[in-house]
């Protein structure tokens, strides 16, 4: 579900909330050494973030599917410019920013292992 904007956060005992993070919605799949990371629109976002991949497989198992977000924090702040910079068909430019500005994963559903 897409987050939607209010006023105030309503007082109640019986709501919970989480906060929305402003990045890129994704699907990661691990399957031994092979990593495919996929937008909420099914479009392959792996060669724009090579930099999540090692990380990826050197601590999750080793078959996992899980949904997450794709942010890039600077100075305590999200940066989603920065993040949709991101999305460039040079490779060049790709690594150049994966350096700069790296991206981060902030995972909250796990949906299959093993």
């Amino acid at each position: 579900m897409l987050a939607k904007a209010v006023v105030g956060i309503p007082e109640r005992d019986d709501l919970a909330f989480e906060p929305k993070w402003d990045g890129f919605r994704c699907i990661v799949f691990r399957d031994g050494a092979n990593v495919h990371l996929g937008s909420r629109n099914s479009k392959p976002l792996t060669r724009y973030f090579p930099e999540l991949l090692d990380p990826i497989r050197d601590q999750l198992p080793d078959r996992v599917i899980f949904d997450c977000e794709i942010i890039v924090a600077l100075e305590n702040r999200l940066e989603f410019d920065q993040l949709q910079q991101r999305i460039h068909p040079a490779e060049s430019r790709v690594n150049m920013l994966a350096e700069k500005t790296p991206a981060d994963i902030v995972a909250f559903d796990l949906l299959a292992v093993g």
